[in-house]
């Protein structure tokens, strides 16, 4: 076994070649929840764009059919509950803002502006479910003027691409309320518990992209 490579120091000591061997750096791995999450969401673009697949199918194959059930869409009414979804997206921001400061909880004297992550979650639960209480009540409107789901290939077409997303929403909103009850549950608010609220602001948004292009190729491609 051969000797390390002798040197002399200016004090003259004599070391070796490992004595100035560099300092290994600290590799900083990701976070193989948020990555998981990434993954998974891919996969739900799969999905979803088999949804897509099947709407733009439908359109080239039968014209008359989705000229005549498009009439029937409220495209005021779908405009305001796409913009609640939305605005859902920037408050949920707004929680993963405060989360990334460790602020659970609100700051008082502040107003709005001291709003904690647990504030800010519960508002974008709020707007959520009104986004799929409002879901529900086009479909009662739909069903009424003759458009349920088994009426044709664009009424199940429909009824299956926004009630699948329409699930997706209410998965967010469980996940939300699981993200709140742990910053109750837990003693100090760090890092694992930011991280969740992060991962699930990951889904909320992928949702609302979704539905942004569903919106625009439901109600607007004519």
């Amino acid at each position: 076994m051969q000797n390390p490579r002798l040197s002399i120091g200016h004090n003259g000591d004599v070391t070796t070649s490992a004595t100035y061997a560099p300092v290994a750096r600290q590799i900083k791995r990701p976070d193989p929840v948020a990555v998981g999450t990434i993954v998974w969401l891919g996969s739900e673009v799969m999905f979803f764009a088999g949804l897509f697949a099947i709407y733009f199918t439908l359109r080239s194959t039968s014209p008359e059919l989705w000229a005549e059930r498009t009439e029937l869409l409220n495209i005021p009414y779908a405009t305001v509950n796409t913009i609640i979804l939305v605005l859902s997206s920037v408050t949920c921001q707004m929680g993963v803002f405060a989360a990334e400061r460790f602020q659970p909880y609100s700051v008082r004297k502040r107003g709005w502006l001291g709003w904690g992550m647990v504030e800010w979650f519960f508002l974008t639960f709020a707007l959520g479910a009104i986004f799929v209480s409002g879901q529900v009540w086009e479909y009662a409107q739909l069903v009424t003027e003759g458009m349920p789901i088994n009426s044709d290939s664009y009424a199940s077409a429909f009824y299956l691409t926004t009630g699948f997303h329409a699930l997706h929403v209410t998965g967010g909103l469980l996940a939300f309320l699981l993200v709140i009850g742990r910053a109750y549950a837990v003693k100090n608010f760090r890092h694992k518990e930011a991280t969740t609220a992060i991962v699930v602001s990951y889904y909320w948004h992928f949702v609302d992209v979704v539905w942004i292009a569903l919106f625009l190729v439901i109600y607007f491609l004519k």
